[in-house]
């Protein structure tokens, strides 16, 4: 008797712990570890999407340019890759054999966006990648027609002739090696260059110095 009454009592206890809970000590260090995992992950979670973003927008425009090159050199015309940057948008037109002006595949220009928070340029930067562009800078401005020498203002333009070279804008054009197109979340910067031969490589680095990396 007196032992099924210990057992009876020593079951009530445990059940009693069991219902317990947590105290207000416990759940407040819970939530201060939890705060300090989300301060340090955070950050660097935000710095992985938005290399994400400038990667992916670099590597859109990568793809471009050279679908740019091959319809040049498989339509033996003129195409090029024209970005607006204030307008954060960039679309491929061609110059048909015979004729002078630009036009875009469709009537609604077939424009692509770059991704939110993401614009072209290189922020204060002033070197380019080591073996691509003398100066660091975005491809030239681009203009209305091959005889024009007005040029169209907050543009830049990547031109290949009919076979695939990249050459300079406006009347008398000449091959250049000096083409690129830059882009930047105000962290980093990603960069597509084009060399003499029409050969693309995407680059990369901290907006605070041009230590550029190869992508």
């Amino acid at each position: 008797m007196t032992i099924a009454i210990d057992m009876g009592k020593n079951n009530s206890d445990v059940g009693k712990v069991r219902n317990r809970g947590f105290s207000l000590v416990e759940v407040l260090m819970v939530t201060l570890i939890i705060i300090v995992l989300a301060a340090i992950g955070i950050p660097s979670l935000m710095s992985m999407v938005r290399g994400l973003r400038t990667g992916g927008d670099a590597r859109d425009l990568n793809g471009l340019i050279i679908q740019a090159k091959m319809r040049a050199a498989s339509n033996f015309s003129r195409t090029r890759v024209y970005a607006d940057l204030s307008a954060n948008t960039f679309r491929i037109e061609t110059q048909p054999s015979g004729t002078t002006s630009w036009t875009t595949d469709c009537p609604s220009g077939c424009n692509q966006s770059l991704s939110k928070g993401v614009s072209f340029g290189f922020g204060s930067l002033s070197s380019p990648p080591g073996g691509t562009q003398a100066t660091l800078g975005q491809a030239p401005l681009c203009k209305d027609n091959l005889t024009d020498t007005t040029d169209i203002a907050n543009t830049a333009c990547i031109i290949f002739n009919s076979r695939g070279i990249p050459i300079t804008p406006g009347p008398g054009p000449t091959p250049t090696g000096e083409d690129a197109i830059y882009v930047t979340d105000g962290k980093s910067v990603t960069g597509v260059t084009v060399s003499l031969t029409g050969l693309t490589k995407i680059w990369r680095t901290e907006a605070t110095g041009a230590n550029w990396t190869q992508q």
